[in-house]
């Protein structure tokens, strides 16, 4: 875990989040798939003006009116709350209400004129049992679960749940809180919201993305049967291009917030940047060189570690180029104790010499550290330190009564001579090229070898779990952090990145099954039809090792 001294900004606690339900009603209509949607008022305290589905608080009401609504055997108490509530919503904002009478009818038009739309949620469910209607609550699922963006000064823990459009009922907005209720296509509202004439919110968007891809609404209710939302987020925000830019946990940014700015206040610049360093932590600091493209993505991350009193550990210096290799040096105050390369790739290892020179010039030369690269390494590569690490080794920086201590984890499998670094204190992983944010390594035979590259996920898998790793700062890309399962931290990427590698080998092997005599450009382009034929060269290299290990085991 994070030491809290080390954060880069002061803590700010996000306001207190408060329970809320939201229905999606769905129907199908001539050209597919539609979704009721409303227009909030322009004067409401929460997105005002926003295009929302019908929704809003939990009463302690709907609590109380278990006993007039119908359930399924599987639904917990709790939903059975959210889908009280989301149907008293629906019927407050809309005039849509799903309820039936005792012969299985559904509430008419008459039924719903009999009642008092603006009476108290408590007299909601007295009201439909006053004409003989049980709230269908067994017809409302959950779809997904949000809960409001930290960095919001109103915050809801919201399940967004589904449910199908009564028959022969009419939505009619109650001209208070919602406006001008339209069925839409999903796909048309976020083409409309692009075009800036239909504002939706981003849990709106994202709940809509997923939703598009549904022909009817049998086919999006048999997928909630599970009584289990597809999803549960909490979103966090940044700075992108002069923008506020959202993302939730799954996407590429997330971790690198969640890192920066854990109470989630928006202030993190996600731009990528080489000509000045990027504050993480306040002993982590990131500056990527001016080296981006098809393998390096937007470029090499170089990590400074330390403060000035401890000195600094430079984590990849790079290529040699000379201006970024200058900012790494002012950057640490000229005071860098270790030049520490986790592999001898081009882009990592050659301006480790440069940038000790540089230290010496003025006075002081730190060691640079890491393994020598192997025979089977290309000639590209080719790399020897001034000291060889040895695994689990730690590298002190210390001063002032503050301490930072790297571990040395030996990792081969992307390069024969690879290492990882785990910043113990705060629970970080360096993962050089061993785990990236936005892409998969490559594994080049014969340096690269896919079983050592699985064995030292595993090893890293342990660490993470053993030293309550929770991120991963990579070579290239964002902080890696979390994921959709459960803990969002380092382990869940892990366990994803050797599941993905072991589904991909599973697909090579049925490949090689049914084409036995193709050759390795046949196997590719069966075995990676889901990569882009520009990237089928590099993909070649990973195959080969996929193929080599599944020769191995089967002991040809």
């Amino acid at each position: 875990m994070v030491r809290t001294t080390q954060l880069p900004h002061p803590h700010q606690e996000p306001a207190r989040v408060l329970p809320a339900a939201t229905v999606l009603l769905l129907r199908d209509g001539p050209q597919g798939l539609e979704v009721l949607m409303t227009r909030r008022s322009m004067t409401a305290s929460f997105a005002p003006g926003a295009y929302v589905f019908p929704g809003g608080g939990i009463d302690a009401a709907d609590a109380q009116a278990h006993g007039h609504a119908k359930r399924r055997a599987t639904q917990s108490d709790l939903h059975l709350t959210q889908a009280i509530a989301a149907i008293r919503e629906s019927f407050e904002e809309l005039g849509i209400l799903l309820a039936r009478h005792t012969n299985g009818q559904m509430a008419n038009a008459a039924d719903i004129a009999a009642l008092d739309r603006k009476a108290s949620g408590g007299d909601f469910a007295q009201q439909c049992a006053a004409r003989g209607l049980t709230l269908a609550a067994d017809e409302v699922f959950v779809l997904a679960h949000w809960v409001t963006d930290r960095d919001l000064p109103r915050r809801f823990d919201v399940p967004f749940l589904v449910a199908r459009m009564p028959d022969a009922q009419m939505p009619v907005a109650d001209e208070k809180e919602q406006f001008e209720p339209v069925w839409v296509r999903p796909i048309d509202a976020l083409a409309r919201h692009a075009e800036g004439n239909f504002f939706i919110i981003y849990p709106t968007i994202k709940t809509l993305e997923r939703l598009q891809s549904y022909a009817t609404v049998d086919s999006v209710l048999a997928d909630c049967a599970t009584e289990q939302p597809w999803f549960t987020s909490c979103p966090r925000a940044g700075w992108l291009g002069g923008k506020e830019a959202r993302y939730m946990e799954h996407e590429g940014p997330f971790g690198e917030l969640a890192l920066t700015c854990p109470d989630g206040q928006m202030l993190h610049h996600l731009d990528w940047v080489t000509d000045q360093p990027v504050l993480l932590l306040k002993n982590v600091q990131r500056l990527t060189a001016p080296n981006p493209g098809v393998m390096t993505g937007p470029g090499t991350n170089s990590y400074l570690v330390g403060d000035p009193d401890t000195g600094y550990a430079a984590i990849d210096p790079g290529p040699a180029d000379a201006e970024h290799l200058d900012r790494l040096w002012r950057a640490a105050g000229g005071n860098i104790r270790y030049i520490v390369c986790t592999h001898s790739h081009p882009d990592h290892s050659p301006g480790a010499a440069p940038l000790q020179a540089m230290c010496t010039q003025h006075g002081h030369t730190p060691p640079i550290l890491g393994l020598a690269s192997h025979p089977s390494a290309r000639a590209a590569s080719a790399f020897t330190p001034d000291r060889e690490v040895s695994d689990a080794e730690r590298l002190v920086l210390q001063g002032n009564g503050v301490v930072h201590t790297l571990r040395v984890i030996h990792t081969p499998g992307h390069a024969a001579n690879h290492l990882c670094l785990v910043l113990e204190e705060d629970g970080l992983l360096f993962s050089g090229d061993h785990v990236l944010n936005g892409s998969t390594t490559v594994i080049d035979p014969p340096d690269g070898h896919m079983n050592d590259y699985l064995n030292s996920l595993d090893k890293l898998l342990t660490a993470c779990e053993q030293d309550h790793i929770d991120f991963i700062l990579p070579a290239h890309g964002y902080v890696l952090g979390n994921l959709w399962d459960e803990p969002h931290d380092a382990r869940a990427c892990i366990r994803h990145l050797k599941a993905h590698r072991l589904k991909r080998e599973a697909k090579i092997l049925k490949v090689m099954q049914q084409h036995p005599d193709g050759s390795m450009d046949d196997w590719v382009k069966l075995a990676y039809d889901d990569v882009p034929p520009r990237l089928w060269p590099v993909a070649m290299r990973s195959l080969l090792a996929h193929v080599e290990r599944i020769r191995s085991l089967a002991g040809e």
